[in-house]
């Protein structure tokens, strides 16, 4: 028989050493009949007592074998015959079954036991294991217990009895056979194994132990490479643990090898934790309940994973370090973290939250305001304090008037993620004590703080460079200019090149010029860039509905023009509505960080320029939102009040040019 190595946890002794159970009936004083020990995960093995028994030869064995996989049940003599003979016994067959039994009893005998063990019964026999231990017995009872407790929400102690429960296994099953019979019985405990060190590596995952399963699962991986959960979790494993290469370098793995043994790509759970991993997804990490406690404060997993990487921010984090000189005297202090969607705020800031945990002594408190919604907020703040739901106050102005009384003189690192508004700043920004706050936002705030930081595009060379973290093969390398050319077509936008590199990295047999020619077409470029995770279209559609109406609709319109430089004229003509009016609207989109403020016009109006792919995503919005008859109108407009702006010998810009696609 040939089976793949076991990879689980495994106890490995010496075939000559008892096993626990053994060694334990040898302290039990004034036990008449010793107990047997049968070992069947492994080589075969029994003890009677400290005694090891003579099993006898293959045919014995295979008999043994077969009625310790079915112990208390029948295992008719046909049952046995084909096991030993595979089809093609002799003549005689039954008769030499029966010497087998009896060659059986007379070792177990001889070595000490004088009970009957196997009995006899028709069609067949049977092994009594009433007062034995069978490992494999041991196994199923322990997978079963730990599945009890993790239904009841006891994830430790389940992780820790399929610990032991695996620990049964000392190597592959009855190898020592030449059996089909047992061979097919084999594969079945291993896939019950393997299927167990899955729920284990699940929850040791759960419990933030990613560090301590990565060599059992590289293990499990390497035999069995078509097993996607096992792949998936040592992916995870690996994430969490600060390897991103390992984990995609996995992922390219996998693609190779199912395509080469089942001519098929991996399935939809690599794809999407491949994905994740790439866009560096918040909620890879483990949940907040099973992280331990920072001293005083339950940290969120954001903030105690490993370091990942992060390129091009090196400004940024030196702006940041200005609130360590604050948190070393004591005394509280705000920083405020704004950006266009997908910029990569809550990496920078949980970066930084990560290399300065040691300056928090009293621990690392985190809240996704996106993700959690704001009513909810206060009581998963309460719940990371270790307050249980019976204590949590029901009323939300209670929840938060708890939550400032709790963190009191705490020295505290509270990151509010997403903030939506200055109003839940002012709600949940201390006003007192020594915490320091960090907030990230969409949204120009005018909450006061000791730092403001706006973060910007990445350069020209660090986006490059990131591309070249993510697709890690060689073809970025290969072809720097195109890769420039891409990361101009991603605007820079951390978000956006995640997901090009997610596309590259899923067809490996893709150069950059197969990107290229797909991103260069406007219409579908956001499309590209959605492939398999529609998470830009998503960040870009969740911040327009934020907008008032007539925000929202402005914006839309100005995917109608060229928004390299938009003047204030041209939103009026879109909207049809006075000068102050129009600002007021392209102000608001500015504080929405969806525009920018380009430069000041020669009529002493700011210009404002709208982000590429927020321009396609306002011009896709417009073909959606605002009729084809309001759309023509508005061009309509724009045309005809640019005629009075070109003229002017101080604008030299041309008419704008109008994108009208019905």
């Amino acid at each position: 028989m040939h089976h793949a190595a076991a990879a689980s946890l495994t106890i490995t002794p010496k075939s000559e050493v008892m096993p626990p159970h053994v060694r334990a009936q040898q302290r039990t004083a004034g036990r008449a009949e010793p107990n047997i020990s049968f070992q069947v995960l492994g080589p075969l093995e029994a003890w009677v007592g400290p005694r090891k028994v003579e099993i006898g030869g293959p045919r014995q064995r295979i008999v043994l074998a077969m009625l310790l996989l079915a112990p208390d049940r029948v295992v008719s003599i046909d049952q046995l015959v084909e096991a030993v003979w595979n089809g093609r016994p002799p003549t005689t067959c039954r008769t030499q079954v029966a010497i087998c039994v009896a060659s059986l009893r007379k070792a177990f005998r001889t070595a000490g036991y004088t009970g009957e063990l196997i009995g006899t019964s028709a069609p067949g026999y049977l092994l009594r294991s009433t007062g034995h231990h069978i490992d494999s017995m041991e196994f199923a009872a322990g997978v079963d217990s730990a599945q009890t407790l993790a239904r009841h929400g006891d994830v430790g102690a389940a992780a820790d009895r399929l610990g032991q429960a695996l620990g049964l296994w000392r190597g592959p099953v009855l190898t020592d056979m030449s059996s089909p019979v047992l061979e097919t019985e084999a594969e079945l405990l291993d896939h019950r194994r393997l299927t167990a060190y899955e729920q284990y590596a699940t929850l040791q995952l759960q419990l933030g132990r990613h560090r301590e399963v990565i060599s059992e699962l590289t293990a499990l991986v390497h035999d069995r490479p078509l097993w996607e959960q096992a792949r998936a979790a040592l992916m995870l494993a690996h994430y969490r643990s600060g390897h991103r290469s390992e984990a995609l370098a996995l992922f390219r793995q996998a693609q190779r090898v199912f395509r080469e043994e089942i001519g098929l790509e991996p399935g939809r759970v690599l794809q999407d934790l491949h994905t994740a991993i790439l866009q560096e997804a918040s909620d890879l990490m483990p949940p907040k309940d099973t992280a331990g406690p920072l001293n005083v404060v339950a940290a969120l997993p954001q903030l105690m994973s490993a370091e990942t990487e992060l390129i091009g921010r090196e400004g940024e984090i030196r702006s940041l370090d200005a609130l360590l000189r604050r948190a070393r005297e004591g005394m509280s202090s705000v920083g405020l973290v704004v950006g266009r969607p997908g910029i990569g705020k809550t990496a920078l800031v949980l970066h930084w939250a990560r290399r300065t945990a040691h300056a928090f002594p009293d621990g690392q408190l985190y809240v996704d305001f996106e993700r959690t919604g704001t009513a909810d907020a206060p009581a998963t703040l309460l719940r990371a304090l270790g307050m249980t739901d019976p204590e949590i106050p029901r009323n939300y102005r209670d929840r938060l008037r708890e939550f400032h009384r709790q963190i009191g003189e705490l020295r505290l690192l509270v990151i509010l993620d997403g903030v939506p508004d200055d109003s839940v700043a002012h709600d949940f920004v201390p006003k007192a004590g020594r915490c320091c706050v960090l907030l990230t936002s969409r949204r120009v705030l005018a909450t006061a703080a000791q730092v403001r930081l706006s973060v910007p595009e990445l350069t020209p060379a660090d986006s490059v460079t990131l591309l070249g973290s993510l697709v890690d093969d060689g073809r970025v390398e290969e072809d720097k200019v195109a890769a420039h050319r891409l990361a101009s077509l991603c605007d820079h936008l951390p978000l956006a090149l995640s997901a090009a590199a997610a596309r590259l990295v899923a067809k490996p047999h893709w150069r950059f010029p197969h990107l290229l020619t797909r991103l260069g077409d406007r219409r579908h470029r956001l499309e590209e860039l959605n492939a398999g995770a529609p998470v830009l279209r998503r960040v870009l559609d969740s911040v327009y509905r934020t907008l008032s109406p007539e925000a929202a609709d402005l914006y839309a319109r100005l995917g109608l023009i060229n928004g390299e430089s938009i003047a204030v004229w041209e939103a009026q003509a879109l909207l049809e509505v006075g000068a102050m009016a129009a600002q007021r609207l392209l102000e608001e989109l500015v504080d929405a960080t969806l525009l920018e403020v380009a430069d000041t016009g020669p009529d002493g109006w700011f210009r404002y320029r709208l982000p590429t792919l927020h321009a396609l995503h306002a011009e896709e919005t417009a073909h959606t939102e605002v009729a084809a008859s309001a759309r023509k109108a508005a061009c309509d407009r724009v045309l005809a009040a640019s005629s009075s702006h070109v003229k002017c010998p101080a604008d030299s810009r041309a008419i704008p040019a109008l994108r009208m696609v019905d």
